[in-house]
């Protein structure tokens, strides 16, 4: 399993402060199953101020001490970017690190009560420019509470989701969970992720993810992921059936995902 978002980096955000707390979520992860996760800590102008060149080199330094304590974890650079007006032209510039750093995908961070008048707009010129933007955990914003088609709209349109395991795991009440898990039986969720910040609840709960995902643990934590942090193209298809002996039988999201390479 891949986990494609983690703040596992010490010292970059509101993650782990030493290199002693990262190695042991790294512990975690193996424990439970992962074989690789993609460090995406925060991008907050003004707040968090991590470039492209820390990053990489965080990643690196990381893996260094990961391989020398024999923890078999390989760590993928990227990046959890908060929505803003110039997004589209750091990345174009070449300042942000997308998932795996293939420059395929951009784990992108909305406000938690709204949906900005220009995050419309950022999305739309990332996807003209060749990006795929994933959400970060929209089951958890108030906006899409509030407004449930939106979210089919962006997706119709080419934007990826990502739901937090602790999400489906009811870690942030009945009404994210029921939201993540309607999501899940819509076809709108694309990968399913930890969002872990320490060794703590949220990593608990992507251990217990396969169990939740039941059919569709294999795509949304193995084969969705590895295809992004490698660059290929996700095309998920919203309503595919298969006719067997005059009935309907709904495939998993396995069988509505195919990668292919650019």
């Amino acid at each position: 399993m891949i986990d494609i978002h983690t703040h596992i980096l010490p010292g970059f955000d509101d993650g782990p402060g030493t290199l002693e707390e990262s190695l042991e979520m790294a512990a975690s992860f193996v424990a439970a199953g992962f074989t690789a996760v993609v460090a995406t800590p925060h991008v907050i102008p003004g707040v968090y101020d991590n470039g492209r060149e820390a990053i990489l080199e965080g990643v690196a330094a990381l893996q260094k001490e990961l391989d020398a304590e024999k923890i078999p974890l390989k760590v993928y650079p990227g990046s959890e970017c908060h929505v803003r007006p110039d997004l589209p032209q750091d990345l174009a510039d070449g300042k942000l690190v997308t998932l795996g750093d293939s420059g395929r995908y951009l784990l992108v961070e909305l406000p938690a009560q709204e949906f900005p008048p220009y995050a419309g707009e950022v999305l739309f010129r990332l996807l003209l420019n060749g990006v795929t933007p994933v959400l970060a955990h929209p089951e958890r914003s108030a906006f899409f509470s509030g407004s449930p088609r939106s979210l089919a709209e962006l997706v119709g349109k080419g934007v990826l989701v990502q739901v937090t395991a602790g999400s489906l795991a009811g870690l942030f009440g009945p009404q994210v969970q029921r939201t993540a898990r309607r999501w899940l039986r819509e076809g709108l969720v694309h990968f399913v992720a930890s969002d872990a910040h320490g060794n703590g609840h949220r990593l608990r709960a992507a251990a217990r993810a396969a169990g939740l995902l039941g059919a569709d643990a294999e795509a949304l934590l193995d084969a969705a992921p590895a295809a992004a942090v490698r660059g290929c193209g996700l095309e998920p298809l919203a309503a595919v059936r298969r006719v067997q002996g005059g009935e309907e039988k709904k495939l998993g999201f396995l069988g509505r995902l195919f990668c292919r390479r650019r």
